[in-house]
């Protein structure tokens, strides 16, 4: 018993030495292991995460499991020590970056805004776009969006879709809805047409709440609005897709949204699922291309627009890093961007 009690003694100094001088200085490490087993990552995890804290001489360390500005600062700081010393495109360092990217994106997506969905239909915002079907035609879809939640029932504007049969109406019709809700998941429902206001001036459906809403899609990776040029080039698969940059222009698009597994594209005319593609577009930190298929399509009849939602992938290490760099704002080019663009307004408008 004497000498099992020796070995812990010993086993617990060791480890307590080695952590120490994994650390370096003072701070208590075994705390920032302790912490951030609790918060659920791995020892490799918290390794890399001390020696990001060391490299960028971090007071509190232990706000990298929780701190996105905290991140976004190390990230920032390692991404330059690598520059400075030629070794941002290289290997180890290239994929130490991705990983760092892979964590933020981890810590940022265990935030409420994130894990915290809807129970029920009262909540769901004015101007939420959805999509609706009626049992028995999953093929034919309709879009809409929310003009008003009030107490009783949700309004949505008159569906746009389908031709449907003279003298159809959708007053009592038991329709299925989805909708995707910003920075959360994907939401399905059922329910019942109240009334159809097809013959008012602004016409409108008035639908029940419902108290059961099926959560599917959660999101896997963030998200940014923008709105750029961009170019799409049609593949004839994807087993022969090749990541180079295109030399000559290819369709015309603007590119409406972007994360580092999709984007979505705004077209002219329809077009259709299923379709590969290579997109192209260029932001401050360079020239991104993009491989993917088509896996949704939202017409516009009246513009005669699509938008083209593309589940893709980058093809090298090195473009992803620079393409999550923007996403996540970490030189803050896009606060430029912003401030710039409104200077100009202000100006025009004086």
């Amino acid at each position: 018993m004497v000498i099992l009690l020796i070995l812990l003694f010993v086993i617990s100094v060791t480890g307590f030495i080695i952590l120490r001088r994994l650390g370096g200085g003072n701070f208590p490490w075994i705390h920032f292991y302790s912490k951030g087993k609790e918060a659920g990552f791995s020892f490799k995890e918290i390794n890399l995460l001390r020696r990001v804290a060391v490299e960028n001489r971090l007071e509190n360390p232990t706000a990298l499991f929780w701190s996105i500005k905290q991140l976004d600062r190390s990230i920032r700081g390692t991404i330059i020590k690598f520059r400075n010393e030629g070794k941002e495109e290289v290997e180890p360092y290239l994929s130490f970056i991705g990983k760092l990217f892979e964590f933020r994106k981890r810590v940022e997506l265990n935030l409420p805004k994130y894990t915290l969905g809807l129970n029920n239909t009262r909540k769901i915002v004015q101007h939420q776009r959805v999509k609706i079907t009626l049992p028995g035609q999953p093929q034919a879809t309709f879009t809409a969006s929310v003009v008003e939640n009030l107490k009783r029932y949700i309004a949505i504007s008159y569906p746009e879709g389908p031709k449907m049969p003279d003298g159809f109406s959708w007053a009592g019709q038991i329709i299925n809805i989805y909708f995707w809700r910003i920075d959360d998941a994907g939401y399905i429902f059922n329910s019942k047409v109240l009334e159809d206001y097809s013959s008012k001036q602004y016409p409108i459906l008035h639908i029940a709440h419902s108290e059961s809403l099926t959560r599917t899609q959660k999101r896997r990776s963030i998200r940014i609005e923008i709105s750029i040029p961009a170019y799409i080039y049609a593949l004839r698969n994807l087993d022969q897709a090749k990541g180079e940059i295109e030399k000559t222009p290819g369709i015309k698009c603007r590119l409406v949204d972007i994360s580092e597994d999709g984007a979505a594209v705004l077209v002219g005319g329809k077009a259709k699922v299923g379709i590969p593609l290579k997109l192209q577009f260029r932001l401050e930190i360079g020239t991104i291309v993009m491989i993917g298929t088509v896996k949704g399509v939202s017409f516009d009849t009246k513009k005669n627009q699509s938008i083209l939602h593309i589940q893709s992938s980058i093809p090298s290490q090195s473009m992803k890093n620079q393409l999550l760099s923007y996403i996540y704002n970490i030189f803050g080019e896009r606060d430029d961007k912003n401030r710039s663009q409104r200077a100009t307004s202000s100006k025009t408008a004086s």
